[in-house]
């Protein structure tokens, strides 16, 4: 094992070209192309292809001025991330700068809550698999596919960042290939210019001929925006893992300026294919799902299962991440004291071994409650972290605007990713976060995550808070005595 780092450090300098270690203990084993899929594939969830038809039918073609309001937030929230994770990579990314810019209190707080985010969704993903595997082989029943699928990711990530890295470049390829060759062919059938298509090739007109562009009025698009939102959480993934590459700055600074078009290409160029191929009333949307229901009306065969073999490596990508996030986020929180000292050490490899052990352990854990309570602890443990998304991109909001100001103090020459218009456009993202969550209580169905997420993120910074005290208390007598 290596030698336990001071918890003050974390956010330090990442390894030189060339060195294989990081100043951290973690491994500098991710390449350029791992890290351009890792944020290229990001943006893309399980959430896109499965939850878009209930978009769709909530607020017909508007869904798509709900995808653009988010996919603004997000890329204004990634620019404030990405200018503090370009001149301090971490591994531990926005709740270190949180540490850093806040307090201690924020970053054990956002840190703790953004691990328990995660090891649901590792339930949730490996559920979601589960069910397809089932589909093609019955004889396997569903949890014996949920246990395997956790097993096998677990062990690429026990092995080395670099099978991650692997892994991940692999998954979202698949994803990013699928969807680009979607919109291309989806596009060329709405024109009318793709040879032998079932669509009649109706160009833009299914876009209001079912009651207009906003047939279910204006507030529908705030209704979508609650819809749609959880599904772009993961754009941030790019710069934990921009810590263990060997250029960080570069591959923030990649990432950053290129959320623009992966949002509007991914997200808004695959919703208008949907929409311009059929009416957003199109019963086959809900009952098939949008994209299953959009092949089939080009007449792509087996359309069902080229969509599921698509959501499955979608489902694996967003696991196999998300195991890869809550280790690195634990073992952030190991290195500053705010975790287990065994969470901050790394084996030969430079892989955080209990980190990742105790993130998928709680991850088999919730499965089995999946499996068992799905009504009861499942439902709490769903709808509890189900804001966290929204609380994550505040904290960050928050956190750039101090961390300027001592980012140009200490190395004015780091910051070479700038948010537009500081400070007036985070004050807006800010505003636009804040409403978000605001009319989240008035909707009968997000009510409930809202309150539960503010009930579990109080808690855990009640406990942030009465830990940062007791370490005053106890630093004050040895200071005295020095």
């Amino acid at each position: 094992m290596t030698t336990l780092p001071s918890p003050t450090k974390e956010g330090g300098n990442p390894s030189e070209p060339g060195n294989p270690q990081s100043s951290d203990g973690l491994q500098a084993g991710l390449k350029n192309r791992h890290l351009s899929m890792i944020a290229i594939g990001g943006v893309i969830g399980a959430g896109l292809f499965v939850g878009s038809a209930s978009g769709i039918a909530a607020a017909g073609p508007g869904i798509l001025l709900s995808y653009a309001l988010v996919g603004l937030m997000v890329v204004l929230v990634m620019r404030m991330l990405g200018e503090m994770a370009a001149a301090r990579p971490s591994s531990g990314s926005f709740s270190a700068y949180a540490d850093q810019a806040l307090g201690r209190w924020a970053g054990f707080s956002i840190g703790w809550l953004y691990w328990f985010f995660w090891v649901v969704v590792l339930a949730v993903e490996a559920t979601a698999g589960a069910q397809i595997l089932e589909g093609w082989i019955p004889a396997v029943p569903q949890w014996a596919w949920a246990l395997i699928v956790m097993v096998v990711l677990t062990a690429t990530n026990l092995a080395s960042v670099a099978s991650y890295g692997e892994f991940e470049f692999w998954f979202a390829g698949i994803k990013v290939v699928a969807i680009g060759a979607f919109v291309v062919i989806g596009l060329l059938a709405v024109f009318g210019l793709l040879p032998g298509s079932d669509n009649p090739g109706a160009g833009l007109a299914h876009l209001t001929d079912s009651g207009g562009f906003l047939p279910k009025g204006p507030g529908a698009i705030l209704t979508g925006v609650l819809m749609v939102v959880f599904s772009f959480m993961g754009s941030e993934i790019v710069t934990l893992a921009a810590g263990e590459s060997s250029n960080p700055q570069r591959a923030v600074a990649k990432a950053t300026n290129s959320v623009i078009w992966r949002i509007a290409v991914f997200y808004l160029g695959s919703i208008f294919v949907v929409l311009t191929l059929l009416p957003w009333n199109d019963p086959s949307i809900l009952k098939e799902g949008s994209y299953v229901a959009a092949l089939n009306s080009i007449g792509i065969p087996h359309a069902g299962q080229v969509m599921d073999f698509i959501v499955l490596t979608a489902v694996l990508s967003c696991l196999n991440s998300g195991l890869y996030t809550a280790s690195r986020m634990a073992f952030s929180l190991g290195r500053r004291g705010d975790a287990p000292k065994a969470f901050a050490r790394t084996n030969t490899r430079g892989v955080p071994t209990a980190a990742i052990l105790s993130s998928v352990l709680f991850g088999f854990v919730a499965v089995f409650f999946n499996y068992q309570w799905p009504d009861t602890v499942f439902a709490f443990l769903l709808n509890s972290s189900g804001a966290v998304a929204l609380f994550v991109w505040l904290v960050i909001c928050f956190t750039q605007l101090r961390m300027r100001g001592i980012i140009l103090r200490e190395a004015p020459e780091k910051l070479v990713v700038r948010m537009w218009l500081f400070p007036y456009l985070t004050w807006a993202t800010i505003a636009m976060i804040s409403f978000v969550l605001v009319y989240m209580l008035t909707d009968d169905t997000a009510r409930e995550q809202v309150l539960l997420s503010l009930l579990v993120a109080a808690l855990v910074v009640a406990i942030a808070l009465v830990k940062d005290a007791r370490g005053r208390r106890e630093k004050a007598p040895a200071e005295a005595d020095g």
